[in-house]
């Protein structure tokens, strides 16, 4: 199947949205800003002018009562490696190809097409794969913008979240381009938990794997148009992955998210538009949770129990408001409040970071990830040719022929869990309990005992919503986010959903 040309449309929206991480993402720092408890022959290099910006960090440590972070040099330098890669992929694109403006290369099209009523065999129970050949783009939001709040679909899940029983903390959006610098009460507020600013880890995040030297390989905002070169490339080398999915993007490239899907990679949420999510409403971050269960589920007929943060923005109300929602926060390994294992990889398009020092990154996590003593989650991208390139030629086959070597996994395999855990259609609830905040829960008797049923969405995938139906007006031209900051908690639900709530949690009960 050849790609669509949808995403040569699609793909300018997320790339400029990716733009602002120039003043909002936490990424890797020089060695003299690490954590005293870091390894001290494990520094991890600072990709210059990319998406870390010292600004934003600056401000953090400030908040934080610390010392600012050292100034970081421009990228434009590092144009030479300053270590021996074990391996390369013989036929990998040079580096001095791996660059802004390189000339588009072949795509790998998605290799194998799944008729609609597929069973994915390896996952217990799992439900048959949708006919993609019926979704319908129009009954879902706009590529790549935050989704309106007033559709079927969203009023429902507001609903369901203020159903939860979750309480959402009552904090504002963060402002502007959700920075450290331009929120410097948010970054100063620890009760917030911001992990952007102080890198302030929520109890239940996932940064890391517990065993050493495991590393969990994830890829972020596909699939896109070099996907395929990337799955072909995990394939001959027998790797699975983890790839977070922007939900628009999935709406572009269906079929490639079925294939990534059948060779038993997993799938996991990226949100709708990849917007900062503290920068939201709680009724927006509804909007892009929802439309990215929806949209994965039309297509895979399973719904993800893992969600990434854009930018890796995300704080306590966020947290609250994916967990009434059925999502566990995954994020990406931190060493200190300033560095993070990201390889910088995606400024490679932007050409704000060269190849050479992504790949010097590169070798500065490992060295840390050989010293720590628990295994570890790096941040690549498969959106660009230039990360899959840089993934593919270096990356990869040097991870593959390290000594002592890495034991290499799905991020949920690396947490010592099945892949059926990664889904709420087929996790059976022994090793990853779902709580009752998963979205669309409800509860029937059946000769007197009580059964919790979860419906996340319609499996039906012309993108109409199983509690109402969409209309293509309201999805297409979208009436402006009503922009409240009040607080999402339970506020006296009624007596008939008390009730409801306590028998799901009975039912669950009887579950475990």
């Amino acid at each position: 199947m050849k790609l669509a040309a949808v995403s040569a449309i699609a793909l300018p929206a997320l790339v400029s949205a990716h733009g602002i991480q120039n003043a909002h993402h936490a990424r890797q720092a020089p060695a003299a800003s690490a954590s005293a408890s870091a390894p001290a022959s494990a520094s991890v290099a600072a990709p210059a002018a990319s998406s870390s910006a010292p600004a934003a960090a600056s401000a953090s440590a400030a908040a934080a009562g610390s010392s600012a972070v050292p100034s970081v040099a421009a990228p434009a330098g590092a144009t030479s490696l300053t270590f021996s890669l074990a391996s390369t992929n013989p036929s990998a694109v040079p580096l001095s190809q791996i660059v802004a403006n390189a000339p588009s290369q072949a795509t790998v099209a998605a290799t194998t097409t799944f008729a609609g009523g597929t069973t994915p065999t390896f996952l217990p129970n799992a439900p048959a794969l949708p006919d993609i050949s019926k979704l319908v783009p129009a009954n879902y939001p706009p590529l790549d913008k935050v989704p309106p709040t007033d559709s079927p679909e969203v009023q429902q899940w507001i609903k369901e979240v203020q159903a939860s029983g979750i309480e959402i903390p009552n904090f504002a959006p963060t402002t502007a381009d959700g920075s450290c610098a331009s929120n410097p009460e948010a970054a100063a507020d620890t009760s917030r938990c911001w992990w952007t600013c102080g890198g302030c880890k929520g109890d239940e995040d996932i940064e890391q794997c517990p065993d050493k030297m495991t590393w969990g390989l994830t890829y972020d905002d596909g699939p896109a148009l070099y996907t395929g070169n990337l799955l072909h490339f995990l394939d001959t080398a027998n790797l699975k992955a983890t790839f977070f999915v922007v939900g628009s993007r999935v709406i572009s490239y269906p079929a490639l998210l079925q294939e990534e899907y059948m060779a038993q990679h997993q799938i996991a949420v990226h949100t709708w538009s990849h917007h900062p999510m503290t920068t939201l409403t709680n009724e927006q971050i509804i909007a892009e949770f929802g439309w990215s269960k929806k949209v994965i589920k039309d297509v895979l007929g399973v719904t993800p129990v893992y969600w990434r943060p854009p930018y890796g923005d995300v704080d306590n109300r966020v947290r609250a408001i994916a967990k009434a929602m059925g999502l566990q926060t995954s994020i990406w390994t931190r060493i200190s409040p300033t560095a993070t294992f990201d390889t910088g990889d995606f400024d490679i398009n932007g050409g704000t970071i060269t190849s050479e020092q992504v790949l010097n990154n590169w070798e500065s996590i490992i060295g840390n990830a050989t010293t720590i003593d628990h295994g570890f989650i790096v941040l690549e991208h498969d959106l660009f040719q230039q990360t899959v390139d840089i993934a593919t030629g270096y990356i990869l086959p040097d991870a593959l022929a390290h000594q002592p070597p890495f034991s290499i996994k799905p991020m949920v395999e690396c947490l010592n869990k099945p892949l059926r855990d990664s889904y709420v259609e087929t996790n059976d609830n022994s090793s990853n309990p779902l709580g009752m905040s998963s979205i669309g829960l409800s509860v029937t008797s059946t000769s007197g005992a009580y059964t919790a049923s979860i419906t996340t969405g319609s499996a039906n995938p012309t993108g109409t919503g199983s509690s109402a139906e969409a209309t293509g007006g309201g999805n297409s031209s979208g009436a402006a986010a009503n922009g409240k900051n009040s607080a999402m908690g339970v506020a006296s639900p009624s007596s008939l959903t008390a009730i409801a709530l306590a028998l799901v949690s009975g039912a669950f009960a009887l579950l475990l």
